[in-house]
């Protein structure tokens, strides 16, 4: 697989990584076993990154990454694994964040206790906190990197702004975002910033939540999957209407010999030598399917195909429902 590096001054990986989310039951019921035939596939594929958090599953995800490490000696060595933390709850239970230097290093202690290593690759604030400034939670990673539990540090679902100041004070190896075919808000800022400071762009949901797939989510599945029950996009009419026009993306996939998930995956490859997909799965099939799009080489009459099918601005519904938008940062 081509290779694209994390950060100006971070390690290669493969374009192409994989989002732990799904480790977690998030889009359905999974087990270890099936985390396990992904890693392997991982391995087997030449995907390299993977990507997890604290709270996929409240510790799930990594857990599953920490019993493969521990049933595969010399697996470590071929990852480069990301986690994150900030997302927690006040005491009535409502979701907050929480950027403080203690609560940081706390997370990411019990965060490297169930992935069974003694540093990350990589470690991201989830989510902003207000009540910190990014210059004083870019020092509180970047005292995690000098403690040696991580090796670099990330922000999440952050404004342009937000990582300008960041960077001054502490280097930002990656963002994470979510970006896509039909998530395009990023192009108008951070895409370039990402760019210009020699910062990865990583980029989750790629192939929206299976809109951009050949087998989207049947809709009479979405009551059960808390997060899409809730999800603009996935409400009708606004469910029924996305399915009509990604429809026709899923045709000019099969008219170029190739999957939908794949041509999401390649179309992002595309938008700079930083931007880091991590498509998210519990089927071995399907991701692989997702990792051939780094093996495609969309020409500029490609590219012109598929903004004609998608073109900016098609999905109907917010990414977000209101209550799913506290905490992302809106800069445009």
């Amino acid at each position: 697989m081509q290779k694209r590096r994390l950060g100006a001054d971070g390690p290669e990986v493969g374009a192409i990584g994989y989002g732990a989310m799904s480790f977690a039951d998030f889009y359905g019921p999974t087990n270890e076993a099936n985390s396990h035939a992904i890693l392997d596939a991982c391995r087997d594929l030449g995907v390299t990154h993977l990507d997890t958090a604290n709270v996929y599953g409240m510790g799930k995800s990594e857990s599953a990454i920490g019993t493969y490490l521990a049933k595969n000696p010399g697996a470590r060595d071929e990852f480069v694994i990301a986690t994150k933390a900030s997302i927690t709850t006040d005491a009535d239970g409502n979701r907050t964040f929480d950027n403080s230097a203690e609560h940081l290093e706390q997370e990411l202690d019990g965060s490297l206790k169930r992935l069974g290593v003694d540093c990350v690759d990589l470690f991201y604030a989830h989510r902003r906190d207000p009540r910190f400034t990014p210059e004083e939670l870019a020092a509180s990673l970047g005292r995690l990197v000098e403690k040696g539990k991580t090796r670099a540090i990330g922000l999440s679902e952050i404004s342009p702004s937000t990582l300008r100041r960041a960077m001054k004070v502490f280097p930002v190896a990656a963002v994470q975002s979510e970006y896509s075919l039909s998530t395009r808000f990023p192009d108008l800022g951070l895409v370039q910033a990402c760019a210009e400071l020699g910062v990865a762009m990583v980029a989750f949901s790629p192939v929206g939540r299976s809109l951009l797939t050949d087998n989207p989510i049947p809709p009479a599945s979405i009551p059960d999957l808390p997060f899409l029950s809730g999800n603009p996009r996935f409400l009708e009419p606004n469910l029924s209407e996305n399915l009509r026009i990604t429809e026709r993306f899923r045709a000019l996939a099969a008219e170029m010999g190739t999957s939908a998930a794949a041509l999401a995956n390649a179309w992002l490859l595309t938008r700079g030598d930083h931007v880091i997909p991590i498509p998210g799965t519990r089927s071995v099939a399907h991701f692989k399917e997702c990792v051939a799009g780094a093996e495609l080489n969309l020409s500029q009459e490609d590219l012109a195909k598929i903004e004609t099918v998608l073109p900016v601005g098609w999905a109907h519904g917010d990414r977000y429902s209101d209550a799913q938008w506290i905490g992302p940062e809106r800069y445009c």
